[in-house]
């Protein structure tokens, strides 16, 4: 998760995810971002665009703690930038949004984890 650490940090929202809490955070892959049209991510770390990066990133955290059973059994979820993340399921595959969920309930300090296989965009 170093390019979502990074991303974070350009972000400046390392201090408010290593708050109190709770958060249930939907982290993409290294691959994810890798796999972003050309240039994006590096457009997106621009100091001038940190409002979007924002937006994007609080896009993949919702506040609480929701484990896979509490995402399964939802139909939306309320992201912390304000947006509804659809969930649907289809047999043993969970989406959130456009992702698909490939790790779940990865405990944290504040938290809880789950891996996703794409970036999600508000």
């Amino acid at each position: 998760f170093e390019t979502l650490t990074a991303a974070l940090e350009a972000a400046g929202l390392t201090a408010t995810l290593d708050g109190d809490g709770p958060f249930t955070v939907f982290a993409p892959t290294d691959a994810a971002f890798a796999a972003l049209p050309a240039g994006t991510l590096d457009e997106l770390l621009l100091p001038e665009n940190r409002d979007q990066l924002v937006d994007i990133l609080t896009y993949h955290v919702v506040g609480g703690e929701l484990f896979a059973a509490d995402v399964i059994a939802a139909t939306t979820l309320q992201a912390l930038n304000g947006q509804e993340l659809p969930v649907t399921v289809d047999g043993s595959t969970v989406k959130i949004d456009e992702a698909t969920i490939t790790g779940t309930d990865i405990v944290a300090r504040n938290g809880v984890v789950h891996v996703i296989d794409a970036v999600l965009l508000p």
